[in-house]
């Protein structure tokens, strides 16, 4: 997946600013896919050139005039096409789970102050998913469409950090 992708998908959601996109992307995406403001203008940019996203000029009453961008039927069909190409299992890549099992070749106790600051952060994470969960879909069976979809994929955020809360629980148990 490319950060063009990521930045379709957001903008078939709701017409957008860079900044809002930036802001959105610090807000929801950001937390399976994250990208810097600049990358955004840039990304951006090119999808413009490349006929993906169309910008019309907002003036705005005592500050710069801004680009809202929305996608393109070149853009839709470029989405439509990249959503029904396969997906390939996305195999674990972790540093710590690589210096968890090198713990006994340095420092263990230096491991697991690692280990203990990542629960907290995943700790951190999994509450954040958690209020937005109960905030924005307090019930879920009434869902459909995209709504559903973006629930789902937060639901799935929430058992991603249950996953690592437990993981990293028993390691830090395991060691005690």
């Amino acid at each position: 997946m490319a950060l063009e992708h990521a930045l379709l998908v957001a903008l078939r959601e709701q017409p957008a600013s860079g900044l809002e996109l930036s802001r959105r992307f610090s807000r929801s995406i950001g937390y399976f896919w994250s990208a810097t403001h600049q990358q955004i203008y840039r990304v951006l940019g090119r999808m413009e050139s490349d006929g993906w996203v169309g910008a019309t000029t907002v003036e705005q009453a005592g500050r710069p005039a801004k680009k809202v961008y929305e996608v393109t039927p070149v853009g839709a069909e470029v989405l439509a096409s990249w959503l029904a190409e396969p997906t390939g299992a996305e195999p674990l890549r972790s540093e710590l789970a690589v210096k968890m099992r090198g713990a006994s070749f340095g420092e263990r106790a230096a491991v697991l102050d690692v280990v203990r600051a990542e629960l907290v952060e995943h700790v951190a994470r999994l509450a954040r998913y958690e209020q937005l969960t109960a905030r924005d879909y307090p019930d879920p069976t009434t869902l459909t469409g995209l709504a559903l979809d973006q629930y789902l994929v937060l639901r799935g955020g929430v058992l991603t950090e249950q996953t690592w809360v437990t993981w990293l629980t028993e390691y830090l148990e395991a060691h005690a």
